[in-house]
């Protein structure tokens, strides 16, 4: 009885272990993008949101679906834009047998700047504040601040035409360790950086593309991002 016993228990062991299969961090994933910005004519209000689908293996192995949306407001002279906005996200699991999507909803508030320096190193400085209602979790916040890096290389700014090189880097940090039911997680959440080259098809659309390294707590994986950049 002892040996079935055990038995029993490994095999048990087993089966919960290939349901919780981690990444293939060799496996290189895609995320396909669309960012839009819309500024209301001769006024300080505006609209700005991205609409992501994310694949752990390119395609054919959701990752995530994430929409995203918000009211902008730039005080008139400051340089700053001031978001209020809302997320949903349906993150899927590693694994083409299982699925078992996870839901959250966010609220989150951001302060976003650009600068310029030697003329064409184009920078832009993004800080994030989230509010998290993620599923079978308690409440949950998060900081983030992303640098992004845009560096034209025929022209000296992005308008039609201009091809330029596309950087950043954006660390994500936990409001709170513990997320119920006697689970914690860490303080760092994840790092992205990324690489990539972009081009400007008109003054207020750009495409781009490139490869992005995610860096969490327990995975190390690469992605490649397509992205197309819309201001109306």
């Amino acid at each position: 009885m002892k040996i079935k016993s055990i038995l029993v228990i490994l095999t048990l062991f087993c089966c919960m272990q290939s349901s919780a299969q981690s990444p293939d961090e060799n496996q290189l994933g895609a995320w396909y993008m669309y960012f839009y910005n819309i500024n209301f004519k001769e006024s300080n209000w505006g609209v700005q949101g991205d609409f992501q689908y994310r694949d752990w293996r390119g395609l054919g192995d959701r990752e995530q679906l994430l929409l995203r949306s918000g009211i902008t407001y730039s005080p008139t002279n400051s340089g700053v834009k001031f978001t209020m906005g809302f997320a949903n996200i349906t993150t899927g699991t590693y694994g083409t047998e299982i699925d078992a999507p996870i839901s959250e909803n966010r609220i989150y508030q951001e302060a976003l700047f650009s600068n310029t320096i030697l003329k064409r190193l184009l920078l832009t400085h993004r800080f994030r504040y989230e509010q998290r209602w993620v599923e079978d979790q308690d409440f949950r916040t998060r900081y983030r601040y992303n640098i992004f890096v845009n560096v034209p290389i025929n022209k000296e700014t992005l308008v039609q035409n201009a091809y330029y090189i596309a950087f950043y880097n954006e660390i994500f940090i936990n409001g709170e360790r513990d997320i119920g039911n006697d689970r914690e997680v860490e303080f760092f959440d994840r790092n992205r950086t990324y690489l990539g080259l972009g081009y400007a098809l008109s003054n207020t659309l750009r495409l781009q593309l490139g490869w992005m390294e995610q860096t969490t707590v327990n995975w190390q994986k690469g992605q490649l991002q397509f992205s197309l950049h819309h201001t109306f």
